[in-house]
């Protein structure tokens, strides 16, 4: 079994925990972790743009000057959209960017995820993350200094304590995530990720799960 080192907030070393295999071991297939994450970019697009047609700008019910005599080119309508203020042409309509993906793609896409990081040596473990009182700056010794991350870090915990919360919340470069709604983006976007032990057993049991 892959093993995953071990740590406290102290910087600590504990050793290590097995991890599955068929979730942090698997292969990487980059084609579907690739289609997995333009899908979980489309599906956060809004898709509310719009733009009026000529036939919803106001006005234009009158012709801008006579057809000849005056020297200029004909003008039928000041709504043309050959006018300022006019309407636009082909321009973007309100609109779904929704993709759909089968649960046993999202979760091969995922498993890729894991592994790749894994390989790259970018996943520790907690045996718990905690603290006795919220400070925002024994987090960020902690985190930074004890435990030896530098750039962004995400945190990933099954039950979060309260005053850890707290004591992250506003750090710009800490992120915390739930096991439960971990997704591929949240795993690829951080230079480290930190799971608790609880974290590790609840992720491995949502990849792991039979599809119905």
């Amino acid at each position: 079994m892959a093993k995953v080192p071990l740590k406290n907030l102290a910087g600590d070393d504990l050793g290590s925990v097995d991890v599955s295999d068929a979730v942090f071991g698997a292969p990487v297939n980059e084609p579907l972790v690739h289609q997995a994450v333009v899908r979980l970019q489309a599906n956060a697009r809004l898709g509310t743009h719009k733009t009026k047609t000529r036939g919803m700008v106001s006005g234009g019910g009158a012709k801008p000057w006579r057809q000849k005599g005056t020297g200029r080119a004909r003008q039928g309508s000041r709504v043309s959209p050959l006018w300022r203020g006019g309407g636009i042409v082909f321009g973007p309509v309100q609109r779904a960017y929704r993709q759909d993906m089968p649960k046993k793609m999202r979760q091969s896409a995922m498993r890729s995820g894991l592994s790749s990081r894994f390989a790259e040596g970018a996943i520790v473990a907690l045996d718990e993350f905690s603290m006795d009182e919220p400070h925002t700056k024994v987090m960020a010794e902690a985190l930074s200094t004890k435990l030896g991350f530098a750039g962004s870090v995400l945190v990933v915990d099954s039950q979060f304590d309260s005053n850890a919360s707290l004591s992250a919340r506003n750090l710009s470069w800490v992120e915390l995530v739930d096991a439960g709604t971990l997704s591929l983006l949240d795993v690829l976007k951080p230079e480290h990720i930190v799971f608790t032990k609880s974290a590790l057993a609840a992720v491995e049991k949502r990849l792991t799960a039979e599809v119905r």
